[in-house]
Parts: C-alpha cells; structure tokens; sequence
C-alpha cells in the first residue's frame, strides 16, 4: 500500500452559493466572468481591424448571442440530455427555475453544443440584418470565446459537479456528492490499495477518487485552445471562415479526448458500442464505446473540416472569376487599341 495518499480531496470550504442563504452562485458568477472575457476580446479585434463598428453594436451583438446560447444550450441539455423525457412532456419546464418545492434552483443542466448552435443562428440573423460579414464576425467571437469558457468549467468544477470517471490517477479527487461503491467488490478493493484509501472492517461503502474533468475542459478547450485561437491564428491571414473551422475542430478534439475520462450522463451512457466488454459509466474499459458528447465532438469535427474546405473553395472560385473579368476587360481594352 502506498505511504502516502495517491489523490487529491476536494476542497470543503468551496460551496456553491457566492453568499449563504442567497440564491447567488458562483456558477452564475463565472458566466458573466466568461461574457464580460469574451466580449473584451471581441471588441480588442473589432478595433484592431478597424471596422468602424461602435462599442454600442458590439454590446447588441453579444446580446443575442448570448440569448441564443442560453435557448440553445438549455433546449439541448433537456432533450437530448434528459433519458427520462420529462421535458418533452412538460415543455413549460425547459425555463422553469424553481423544483417541486418551489425552491429555486436556476437552469441546472446547459450543453455546450445546443449554445453553439443558439450562437450561430444569433450570428447568422443578426449579421444579415445589420449587413456585416457572417464568417468574419463568426472569425472573431471564435476567437474570443475559448478563454471565457474556463470560467464556466470553473463553475461546474466549483458545484461539484460534472466530474469524471473513477482513476488511481495522482490528480484523482474525491468529489463529496459521486456515487459511492461497495467495499465487497474487489476492483473498489483494489483501486482503493492503489491510491492509498484505507477501508474499515465496518465500511460498507467508499468514495474513490475521480478524474476532475472539469478542470482538464477548463485548461485545453479554455485556455489552450485560446492560446493557439490567439497567438497562433489570430494574426495571420485567413480566408475568412477559416477560422471558424479551426476553433470547430480544436474544441471537437479536445472535448471528444477529455470525454474518454468524464463520466457520460446517467441514462444515457454510450449510445454507440462497439465492445461487447461490460462497461460501467464511472469506468474506463474500452476506447470503443462512446458516449453522446463524442458524437456531437466528432460531428463537431467534421463540421470545422467542411467549413474550411468550402470556404477556400468559395475563395478560390472567387478569385478565378474575378482574374477571368480583368482578363476579359485588358483584351478588350487591346482590342479597342488596335481598331483605333
């Protein structure tokens, strides 16, 4: 048995509510951190490129974008995320705030890809009616979002919440609301011994520790991914759109890695297996199950691959056209030279 401790213990003194007693959580908090972040940014490129565009239409842009991410990110989370189909049933439910007891509890329960696609249509709609270019906005709030997604993986961290699967793994934490296990089965028995938990004669059940997924989405798909949008992308000079596809693709990569170690959704599981091998939620045992996030990652993926080959492809039809026009207009112009 290991002489010291192989995990880490999650921090008690992190509770949920900014203030007790008052329904202020520092999961709310950490969104306006990830909006006030990314529309700071959005406006540093907006001066940068000197678009004329005034910090009042920069503000009704994020706006929209933002009540699309909330409708998108809400409406997914409770249909395709909810096995129980409570939400198709009682739609009025999808924004209702309060449980049974009339406690209020907020909009538990947002996915990241219904708030991308609530961000698109926003970018799409709102682009087209105030006439700006919908790949280079798209560019830029792409650009701007990675950093600000740390903070709402802070939040989820900071719940307690959305935590991975069961490991021996030096950063395993143990969370206070994860399932517990059976100290009779040897596999709990065993991971116990390998991170040095000490079970009690009288121990029925344990707590082992987990992957906190939360903060590897926080570090790669917020502030790596932000890294490489920023310094890496950013100044160089791409067709526009394409970077759009970078950032769909980067995300789609990450999110769909880091998913192999989050502990996919209870009732859902893995929609697609391709092992035959028995595979609890909490565990790690095959690379060929997968669950309903690295689907949407892979779609994701492929999304980010069309968008660069198509807008490159646009580009370059543009740009033969527009070389065939100028051909047309110099022989034109000789022509009218040699009637003279």
């Amino acid at each position: 048995m290991p002489s010291v401790l192989a995990y880490l213990t999650y921090p008690e003194w992190l509770r949920p509510e900014i203030i007790k007693g008052l329904p202020i959580r520092w999961y709310g908090l950490m969104y306006l951190i990830a909006f006030a972040v990314a529309y700071f940014l959005f406006r540093y490129q907006v001066r940068e490129k000197k678009l004329g565009v005034s910090n009042d239409e920069v503000m009704n842009y994020f706006f929209w974008i933002i009540i699309g991410l909330l409708l998108g990110a809400r409406i997914l989370a409770t249909t395709v995320y909810d096995p129980t189909g409570r939400y198709l049933r009682k739609p009025w439910l999808i924004f209702w705030p309060f449980d049974e007891n009339m406690r209020f509890t907020g909009l538990a329960g947002m996915s990241y890809h219904g708030g991308l696609l609530g961000v698109i249509v926003a970018t799409i709609i709102y682009c087209r009616v105030k006439k700006r270019s919908i790949l280079e906005w798209g560019d830029m709030i792409v650009t701007a979002v990675p950093l600000g997604y740390s903070f709402g993986r802070l939040g989820n961290f900071i719940n307690g919440e959305l935590y991975g699967r069961v490991t021996a793994f030096a950063l395993g934490m143990v969370f206070p609301n994860a399932q517990r296990f059976s100290t009779g089965e040897a596999w709990v028995q065993e991971m116990a011994q390998k991170t040095g938990m000490t079970i009690g004669p009288d121990q029925a059940s344990i707590n082992l520790p987990r992957h906190p997924s939360q903060l590897y989405e926080a570090f790669f798909e917020g502030i790596i991914l932000f890294l490489i949008m920023w310094f890496v992308f950013r100044r160089r000079d791409f067709v526009r759109g394409v970077k759009t596809g970078i950032y769909m693709i980067g995300y789609g990569v990450f999110r769909f890695l880091i998913e192999y170690v989050r502990e996919p959704d209870i009732g859902i599981g893995f929609p697609i297996r391709f092992s035959g091998a028995y595979n609890p939620t909490y565990l790690l045992v095959t690379p060929w199950n997968f669950t309903t996030g690295q689907i949407l990652n892979f779609l994701m993926i492929l999304g980010g691959i069309a968008l660069i080959f198509t807008v490159r492809a646009r580009h370059d039809k543009k740009g033969k056209t527009s070389l065939r026009v100028k051909t047309k207009r110099l022989s034109s112009r000789q022509l009218r030279k040699k009637i003279r």
